[in-house]
């Protein structure tokens, strides 16, 4: 096996990989919706990254899921943009490998674990609000044996470098299915991603089905009633969220770290988040092995600590920081990101709290 293929989370080809991942992102120095990580992206597939998240007797190298967690942190803090952009690529990918479409599997799950031909999810209308409006979204329609889709899925990421499509849909009966289409399908629409406060490269945008047809043989799962609740995949305030929240807030914390070996000053607000950061990491292994309960805490916690502890990293970089091009600037932005991704009503009230506390 190739010393570049992290095959493990002891691999030294890990560290290796995410010092090559930062040092392009660097180079990288916008990050808008005309930009692509796509070296990233093709260093991570190269690694060997998609088969961490499925067993050795499907062709993955079968990851604990502690272990995934802290996988997760090492890339977050080499580049969150192509590392947000993987999870979505995952969660397709993990709910193609748990499918009972058995020939669909043997068909697609090989390219998406060597990344050559990745797919991405299309599925948050079926668990936000949406998911109550009286017209679907996104709706399906039975024709014979195959069924027919109409409306969009608004929340996309990295639609227009995926080859395929894993979209969720609701039938006139309520029921609900996960299907999956290739990007060129006719009546797929890919729209431009939204010029976002953080994360823009990640082409986060609207897809839109247009009388799209579904066969059998591509149906993932359903139709069946709350569809996204068997199977596998990351849930709202998963432990994946929080790992790529401390992801940024190590890249944050280590930059301080830099600083103060220059300036003496930075070294205690350095030791302090260092050792919030060792304790919130080592709850998130814990719930991630099943030795804990998931609880929002950890979630509201882990958000916490990656704003301020980018706004610290904003304060030791001074003015420099808040130059456009300036990782600092761009961390600070990101971190807000997770105040609304994947993120439960329970997760934002006890974001809320700790925003109004001081002096309440």
């Amino acid at each position: 096996m190739s010393e570049k293929i992290v095959s493990s989370i002891s691999s030294p080809a890990l560290k290796s990989l995410c010092a090559d991942i930062a040092a392009v992102s660097r180079q990288q120095k916008a990050w808008t919706v005309n930009d692509w990580p796509q070296k990233q992206l093709e260093l991570l597939a190269d690694a060997g990254v998609y088969r961490w998240f499925v067993s050795e007797e499907q062709g993955g190298f079968g990851w604990t899921a502690d272990d995934i967690a802290r996988g997760y942190i090492e890339l977050g803090a080499a580049c969150l943009t192509s590392t947000f952009i993987v999870t979505q690529r995952v969660a397709a990918l993990k709910r193609i490998a748990s499918s009972q479409n058995a020939s669909l599997v043997d068909r697609v799950l090989p390219v998406l674990l060597d990344g050559t031909k990745p797919s991405t999810v299309g599925i948050s209308h079926l668990t936000t609000s949406r998911r109550h409006l009286k017209q679907p979204i996104l709706s399906v329609q039975r024709d014979g044996a195959d069924m027919i889709a109409n409306g969009m899925a608004p929340w996309v990421t990295g639609g227009a470098g995926a080859d395929s499509l894993l979209l969720g849909g609701v039938l006139e009966d309520g029921e609900e299915i996960l299907f999956m289409v290739p990007t060129t399908a006719e009546g797929i629409g890919i729209e431009p991603g939204f010029d976002l406060v953080a994360l823009s490269a990640s082409h986060t945008g609207v897809v839109k089905c247009n009388g799209v047809r579904v066969s059998p043989e591509m149906i993932v799962a359903g139709p069946k009633e709350s569809v996204l609740a068997s199977g596998k995949g990351g849930g709202a305030g998963s432990v994946q969220t929080s790992a790529l929240a401390l992801g940024l807030a190590k890249s944050a914390i280590d930059f301080i770290e830099r600083e103060s070996e220059k300036r003496s000053d930075l070294k205690s607000t350095h030791d302090s988040l260092q050792q919030q950061f060792d304790l919130i990491a080592e709850e998130t292994f814990a719930v991630a092995a099943g030795e804990k309960a998931h609880t929002g805490e950890l979630r509201a916690d882990a958000n916490s600590l990656v704003m301020r502890s980018t706004q610290a990293a904003m304060i030791a970089a001074k003015g420099a920081g808040f130059v456009e091009g300036h990782p600092v600037g761009r961390w600070c932005r990101e971190a807000l990101f997770f105040l609304v991704w994947s993120c439960p009503q329970s997760v934002a009230e006890a974001n809320l709290c700790g925003l109004v506390e001081v002096g309440s």
